[in-house]
Formats: C-alpha cells, sequence, structure tokens
C-alpha cells in the first residue's frame, strides 16, 4: 500500500527541495565583528554579491556541524558568523589542515638553512634507523616526495593495521618499519605518516619544537596566536594534525598565501614557495564522490587543487569539513571550521564533512563567470 505523507512534513521537505526563499536570506546576518585584528567591509564595497553570501550562510546554519564561516576579500573582512560550538574566540582542532602549515614551515626551514633543500634524503634525519632498513627505496624518499605525498606509504585508512597505527601513533621508527607500496616518487598515495614525518624533519633540522619555530617564524609575524598542537608518543607535534587555531587566525595564513608569503612588507614564506606549494603536482588526488561542485582534486605540498565550475580553487583540509579555502583570481579567503569529528569514520561522519565541503563548492561554483571565459 503505499503511503501519502502527512501534512505537517509537506512544508519542510519542499522548503528544502527548493532552497531558502528571499525572506530567509533577508533574515541571514553574517555582518563580521569590528576588532583590531582584521579590516572589515561591506560586500558590495568589494564585488560580492549580498544574496549568494546569504545563501553561504543559510546553508551553514542548516548543517549540524558547522561552527564558523568566514569570508576575506581584498584582505578584509567581509563575512562571518558562528554556529552550533563556534566563537570568535574559540580555537579548533585544524585536524589534517594541519598539513598546509607544516609544509610552510619546512618552506621556512629551507630559508632558514636547517634543510638544504627539499630534495634532501629524509633519512639523513633519521640517522638512527640507516641500519634497520631493510627496504632500499626508502633511502630515495625526499623531502619533496613527502611534500607531494609521493614517497610511496599507503593511505592508512586502506589497511587496518596501518589505521590502527595512525591512532596508536606514529613514531619515528615506522619510517623503517611502514611498508612501501610503490616507489617513492611514482605516484601519490594520501599518507599521514608522511606529514608527520615533515614535522619531525623541521624539528630535527632546525633542533627546535615545531610549535616554537612556528611561533617565531610564521605564527608572531603574521599575528597569529596559536592555541594547543597535540604532541606524538615521542614528543614530537603532530605534523599531520591537530594544530588548534582560530578560524580569524585560519583565515590570516590563508592571507599570508594570497599575498605570495609576505605580511605587512616582510617576507615570512621564500620566494617562490607559494607558487610550489600551490601548483599541482599530481592529478587525480581523491577518487572518492564529494559533490556536485568538488571535483578533480589534485595536490602540491600539502595543499589539494579544488575545480568547482568555472573555476580552481586551493584547499587547505582536515577531518570534519575543516577548510582554509584559496582563490586567488578573485583575492579571497574562505574558512570553515566545524565539528572535527575526532576518531569518528565511516558513512555518518563522511557525510558530515562532505556537508562542510559543498558549502564552499556550491558558492564558487556559483561566482560570476570569470572574465574571459
Amino acid at each position: 500500500m503505499r503511503r501519502s505523507l502527512a501534512p505537517s512534513l509537506l512544508v519542510p521537505l519542499a522548503v528544502a527541495a527548493c532552497g531558502p526563499s528571499p525572506a530567509d536570506l533577508a533574515s541571514v546576518d553574517y555582518t563580521p565583528v569590528a576588532r583590531d585584528d582584521w579590516a572589515v567591509a561591506a560586500p558590495a564595497d568589494v564585488g560580492l554579491e549580498s544574496s549568494a553570501l546569504a545563501t553561504l550562510y543559510w546553508n551553514a546554519g542548516r548543517n549540524e556541524t558547522t561552527r564558523s564561516v568566514l569570508v576575506v576579500k581584498d584582505g578584509r573582512l567581509v563575512a562571518e558568523r558562528y554556529f552550533n560550538d563556534g566563537g570568535i574566540d574559540t580555537p579548533t582542532n585544524l585536524q589534517s589542515a594541519t598539513k598546509s602549515v607544516t609544509s610552510a614551515l619546512v618552506g621556512i626551514a629551507v630559508e632558514a638553512g636547517c634543510i638544504p633543500g627539499v630534495e634532501v634524503p629524509v633519512l639523513d634525519y633519521f640517522p638512527e634507523l640507516v641500519d634497520s632498513i631493510r627496504d632500499p627505496r626508502k633511502f630515495d624518499i625526499t623531502v619533496e616526495d613527502l611534500l607531494e605525498m609521493r614517497a610511496g606509504f599507503q593511505w592508512e585508512e586502506a589497511d587496518d593495521a596501518l589505521f590502527a597505527l595512525l591512532y596508536e601513533g606514529f613514531r619515528p621508527v615506522h619510517l623503517a618499519t611502514v611498508p612501501l607500496i610503490r616507489d617513492p616518487g611514482s605516484g601519490m598515495e594520501y599518507s599521514n605518516l608522511s606529514s608527520h614525518l615533515l614535522g619531525i624533519v623541521v624539528a630535527r633540522a632546525c633542533d627546535t619544537d615545531l610549535l616554537d619555530f612556528a611561533r617565531e617564524r610564521l605564527f608572531g609575524p603574521v599575528g597569529i596566536e596559536p592555541g594547543d598542537w597535540w604532541f606524538s608518543w615521542e614528543d614530537y607535534r603532530l605534523g599531520m594534525s591537530s594544530l588548534h587555531l582560530t578560524a580569524r587566525d585560519m583565515a590570516r595564513f590563508g592571507q599570508l598565501y594570497l599575498q605570495d608569503g609576505v605580511w605587512d612588507g616582510r617576507r615570512i614564506l621564500p620566494e617562490g614557495w607559494v607558487e610550489r606549494s600551490l601548483a599541482i603536482h599530481s592529478e587525480d588526488a581523491w577518487h572518492i564522490g564529494i559533490g556536485d561542485h568538488v571535483r578533480d582534486l589534485a595536490y602540491g605540498y600539502q595543499w589539494w587543487t579544488v575545480r568547482s565550475g568555472d573555476r580552481e580553487y586551493r584547499m587547505a583540509w582536515g577531518h570534519g569539513g575543516q577548510q582554509i579555502d584559496l582563490l586567488p583570481d578573485e583575492g579571497m579567503v574562505i574558512v570553515v571550521t566545524a565539528d572535527p569529528l575526532e576518531a569518528q569514520h565511516g558513512g555518518g561522519p563522511w557525510r558530515k564533512e562532505k556537508q562542510n565541503l559543498n558549502l564552499v563548492g556550491d558558492y564558487v561554483a556559483a561566482l560570476p563567470a570569470p572574465v574571459g571565459r
């Protein structure tokens, strides 16, 4: 017997199918808070269409895990709103978006002379492991291979033992014990171990704690006040995850990349590092469906490239849907924070993460076509 929907269900379903009404959009407030840490502007002053922004924030308000959405245009904060457990001064676990910060610290370490260059063999920084290496290919892994996720290590979630190891905690010795599934440099496999090893390389090469190094060389000069950055079992910061920043400070990090690594006239990242980091080093880097407007994901130096509509944008991406999205041609940074879904995996958490990823993909796809297209 075919059942009909109860009348009380018809209106919500119709609203969900049709999207927000003009009245819904008119009720959305995304006015940023005026404080000393960011210059603010009205969307119209920087050429942004208000109804598209209102749709972005209306959609964000319907997501159960979204905590904040910020939009920066031409260096000014034009839209900001917090949801659920989010707050203007509340640091968020960046999860894997931390990897993009670790990448920046590698560049700074190269500029400082701690690391001679990205072509240096990784095992140069792990002399205690040399005699225990059984796979000679590991001597060929370079710092650049780790940056590009092309070291040959397997994605941890594809293997039960490696996935368990991810939560037991990576150690330096895992450079020797975790097997390679391909030759270094021959192809991309997303690898948390690779990013964690990068953090250890910087700490060892520069004889420092990674967070102290970041405070001195990156966060301090850019005006970022970091929260916690979790340690591994062997007291190395997790180069792959778990740095905590506020959404506004995430936006400052993104703006640094839009400004080619320069802040207030001071060069923070080495010349050419931003271009190399955001360039596509691996096509077809992600094969799991995300949404209609989040597609063709590629990879650089711990940064993703995403195709959406007529545009490409760069993304620092963390579990749960944490994002720092860069649209260089538009002079825009978009930040999303969400429940980091710590230790939660599977279909339900992935559905929530995709909702946050699609917030930005759908907004970018709806922007007017670039000039000349």
